[in-house]
């Protein structure tokens, strides 16, 4: 290894914290006009998409463990967007619905996902290979784990 390799612009993962947290500011002022924080709106577009899902469900799609993801849970349920509720067929499981005012916001969220892609400068295509690009990292990256020695 050179010393070069260990320079701060070479690092991809610095690379990826970076955009992360300025795709993250990016959203920030549209989100504020919906009343969600970005982890509350990922929560929402599961909800949207696959309708009433188990905390389980969501954790799994979000990748969040249930200690970040009840705060957030709650936090909706306090803003009138969700209501959770025991399984009927299982008392161990919590099922988040959506309420009329959760899925009415819907509509007023509609139009983030384009806002932020034109926000980016990158062309359509541009993104969608970005996106392929990072599910594929993603999957590679879960699949492996290092030691120290490695």
């Amino acid at each position: 290894m050179t010393d070069s390799e260990l320079d701060l612009d070479k690092q991809v993962c610095f690379a990826l914290y970076a955009a992360s947290r300025a795709v993250t500011q990016l959203y920030r002022p549209v989100l504020d006009a919906l009343g969600l924080t970005y982890p509350q709106y990922l929560v929402m577009l599961v909800l949207w998409e696959c309708g009433p899902s188990t905390v389980k469900h969501l954790g799994e799609e979000l990748d969040l463990d249930s200690g970040t993801l009840s705060p957030l849970l709650k936090r909706l349920e306090a803003a009138g967007y969700v209501r959770r509720e025991r399984s009927a067929t299982d008392e161990r499981s919590v099922v988040v619905h959506l309420t009329g005012t959760g899925t009415a916001l819907r509509a007023r969220a509609g139009g983030v996902p384009s806002k932020m892609a034109g926000a980016t400068g990158m062309a359509d295509v541009e993104l969608e290979a970005l996106r392929g690009n990072l599910v594929r990292l993603t999957d590679q990256v879960r699949t492996r784990r290092l030691t120290p020695d490695d």
